[in-house]
């Protein structure tokens, strides 16, 4: 039975994440100080107490899931037994990749956590809040997304972000051509069209200003070789050569999330299980829909690292 972990991405954060493990495990709250350190400040704080609203500040968000995934593999590592080298393959939604890529050691958490706090900051940066926009799309094909997306962009800038399996994807440019993307697709026979919650239009060619400033912060970063191979978001195929997963790194900001091709991948390559390690349950509603018969669980409170077996 191979295995395969997986890290989550934005949305899969809520106030109280992580607090629970850090409490119960040391291996945990290392963690947790460690990201405080390399950030120069409390985010466990934010984390655990919220407000919501700073929690959710996108430069926070980040290097926060970063965390929690990071510390639910410590305590699955010292805990009960886990050996990530055990595993076939990593990979993570977005940002997650950061932690797949923390994970398997091919960087280190300070630099990982710091990284994303750069993400962060330069992708709120590259679009002024309300200019951009998201529209996720239930029930529709990647290629369907596509023609709404040239339909709904009327000469602004309206991509294919995230292709996240089981009928979703998401779309995302100008807050205009986001919006117009819903009457579109409504137009189509979209199942479900509706605007997400977010401070600016993630994987677009909107992005790119912030992609600039990524290219910039890993060039002074070293990136090792994974243990285990990493699907790459950008090309839903295993990537190890530190020099391509900091290129990759830089073209994920403006590039499609290609999320059901990397699961489908791993799948066909031998993969039946699937870990998710962090905070929320997304991912592991996305495999199961995307790959059929397979397992997906999703660890991220002591009640789930109880539950879990090798």
């Amino acid at each position: 039975m191979g295995t395969a972990f997986v890290f989550p991405g934005q949305g899969s954060q809520q106030v109280g994440m992580g607090r629970a493990l850090a409490e119960q495990f040391p291996a945990a709250r290392a963690v947790f100080d460690e990201v405080d350190a390399a950030l120069g400040e409390k985010l466990s704080a934010v984390m655990w107490d919220g407000p919501e609203s700073e929690l959710t500040l996108t430069a926070n968000t980040q290097p926060a899931l970063l965390a929690v995934s990071i510390a639910v593999l410590r305590v699955l590592e010292a805990e009960r037994g886990l050996r990530l080298t055990d595993g076939q393959f990593a990979a993570g939604h977005s940002l997650g990749e950061y932690s797949a890529l923390c994970a398997t050691g091919a960087l280190t958490l300070f630099d990982a956590a710091r990284l994303l706090r750069i993400r962060g900051n330069a992708m709120q940066e590259a679009v002024p809040v309300g200019q951009g926009g998201m529209t996720a799309l239930i029930g529709t094909t990647p290629e369907q997304a596509r023609e709404i997306a040239a339909e709904a962009a009327g000469g602004e800038v309206l991509a294919v972000a995230n292709d996240n399996g089981g009928g979703q994807v998401v779309v995302s440019g100008t807050k205009a051509a986001a919006e117009r993307a819903i009457e579109v697709a409504r137009a189509k026979g979209v199942k479900r069209a509706l605007p997400l919650p977010v401070s600016a239009p993630f994987h677009s060619p909107l992005m790119a200003p912030a992609a600039e400033k990524m290219r910039a912060a890993l060039a002074g970063v070293t990136v090792s070789a994974p243990q285990i191979p990493i699907i790459a978001n950008m090309t839903a195929a295993p990537v190890s050569d530190p020099e391509e997963i900091k290129r990759l790194l830089v073209e994920q900001v403006t590039g499609t999330v290609r999320w059901r091709e990397s699961v489908g991948y791993m799948a066909a390559h031998g993969v039946t299980r699937f870990l998710e390690l962090g905070s929320g349950k997304v991912l592991a509603g996305l495999v199961k829909r995307i790959a059929e018969g397979v397992e997906a669980q999703s660890i991220g409170t002591p009640e789930d690292v109880a539950a879990y077996t090798a």
